[in-house]
């Protein structure tokens, strides 16, 4: 019997970027799930924060990448949409860590329901540093990749207009952002930012990609209830029994996956395939 096609497949969902994300993002859903992804045309993402800073982005990442999608369906006139967003810093558990933070949505307005991956990563060049005109500070260019990957070149101090340069790649024009950037701050020096764009960021692609294909594995899993796709990790149980003793321990015993349409939950054994607890992870062994 030939297996059923998935209910995307075929189907087109706009992606709303104007970074070129569709280079990470397509590839998974088509090859996962048969969706095709396009970019919406014309669409300004950008009046929902920038990563320069002069418009702020209002509201958590996921609130802002469903406000994106749903941009991107208005002006596509499609019911199916996708949109994803970033922030970079310290890691949320080790917070000497870079980390990049990316959420991707998807929002099927037929089926009325909004499906949400995310991925924390320590794969990042996000950085930045201080430098004052004249200044080449190869260690950090190479430690961000340049030129492959763009900087943004503002004033230390004060506000960056006019002396912001986006998209900088090539040494001449980092050395005149520099210059003028210095020249507008109050203390004489330019910060040198990574630019997280993904057209610009070829890091930035290959996590949003891992995202993607994260997000093409959930909603192939289908609701064996309901067949709503999206199916997914929705919380998890602690009490992992210990080998050597029995007792219960604080590690993840099961896993607890729902249907984003109904009522339906389902409980799992560990992913990783882990049966019992190491005797240091007992309470009871090792208390």
């Amino acid at each position: 019997m030939a297996e059923a096609r998935h209910p995307y497949a075929g189907r087109n969902a706009v992606l709303a970027t104007m970074h070129g994300k569709e280079e990470a993002i397509a590839p998974a859903l088509l090859s996962g799930i048969g969706l095709r992804v396009v970019p919406a045309s014309g669409l300004d993402t950008d009046q929902l924060g920038t990563f320069s800073g002069e418009i702020a982005r209002v509201g958590a990442m996921g609130e802002v990448a469903v406000r994106k999608a749903r941009l991107g369906m208005i002006a596509a006139g499609l019911p199916l949409g996708l949109a994803s967003e970033g922030t970079f810093g310290p890691h949320p558990l080790i917070p000497f860590l870079r980390c990049g933070m990316e959420v991707l949505v998807f929002i099927d307005d037929e089926r009325g329901i909004t499906v949400s991956e995310s991925l924390v990563t320590e794969a990042t060049n996000h950085g930045h540093f201080v430098v004052a005109p004249g200044e080449v500070p190869e260690s950090f260019l190479g430690r961000i990749g340049f030129p492959s990957h763009a900087l943004i070149i503002r004033p230390n101090v004060g506000e960056p207009s006019p002396a912001l340069a986006k998209g900088v790649v090539d040494l001449g024009h980092l050395v005149r952002a520099i210059k003028e950037a210095a020249a507008a701050s109050s203390d004489g020096r330019a910060m040198l930012e990574t630019d997280m764009r993904a057209h610009l960021n070829p890091t930035r692609m290959k996590s949003l990609a891992m995202l993607a294909e994260r997000l093409a594995e959930r909603l192939a899993m289908l609701c064996p209830l309901c067949s709503t796709p999206g199916l997914g990790l929705t919380g998890t149980r602690a009490g992992l029994r210990c080998k050597e003793c029995g007792a219960a321990t604080e590690m993840i015993a099961v896993e607890i996956f729902g249907c984003v349409a109904c009522h339906h939950r389902e409980e799992r054994g560990r992913h990783d395939g882990l049966m019992h607890a190491e005797p240091v992870n007992c309470p009871a062994c090792n208390p």
